[in-house]
């Protein structure tokens, strides 16, 4: 015999997550405050761009308000309002005609980039003692295409088959993009003076 579902313990996350799919306007609100920080921050890294991001973040949280009743724990909520997420400001890249994927740059690795090159290896000239802000706004300079794969796969953690997938183009793609938005972000640091060695 099948044990019983045992419910949510009250003020839990789950708790909180199953009231708002019960159309619990208090437990949205709770939601709402625990996720709109991470989202904003998604969305101003993918658009580069204040307002854009706040009206983003605002219709991804009306979208949620529309489907979480359609969200049946396959994944971890995080991890589905952020494909949500992900998917609203893909939607409004491709309203303003934006080419998420440029076609000339996006070309398979050639022979002297790979295949033996590990595209997934963290870039050490890029972690240790750089500004950080420098580093955010030298994201926002990068190519919408490069800039959507990097967010992607080095801040937001998804795997090349994964963005494949969620932006309809090759896994070879997604790795070649990467790679010369890594090499972008490398020279846009190198050109930014040092602050330490500097004399007042």
């Amino acid at each position: 015999m099948p044990k019983p579902a045992v419910p949510p313990a009250p003020g839990s996350d789950a708790d909180i997550l199953a009231r708002a799919q019960a159309g619990d306007h208090y437990a949205f609100a709770q939601l709402y405050s625990l996720h709109k920080r991470r989202i904003y921050s998604l969305c101003l890294r993918m658009v580069g761009n204040v307002a854009e991001a706040e009206d983003l973040t605002q219709e991804a949280f009306l979208q949620l308000h529309r489907k979480i009743a359609t969200f049946r724990g396959d994944s971890a909520f995080s991890t589905w309002l952020h494909r949500l997420a992900i998917n609203v400001v893909l939607m409004h890249l491709r309203k303003k005609g934006l080419s998420v994927i440029s076609l000339d740059e996006a070309m398979e690795p050639t022979p002297e980039e790979g295949p033996g090159r590990s595209f997934g290896a963290p870039d050490l000239s890029l972690t240790g003692s750089i500004d950080r802000l420098a580093l955010e706004r030298a994201i926002s300079d990068l190519p919408a295409g490069y800039r959507l794969i990097f967010v992607l796969h080095d801040i937001e953690g998804y795997e090349h088959n994964e963005i494949a997938a969620m932006l309809d183009c090759s896994i070879g793609n997604s790795k070649s993009q990467l790679h010369k938005a890594r090499l972008k972000l490398r020279d846009a640091m190198r050109t930014i003076p040092r602050r330490e060695g500097r004399r007042p």
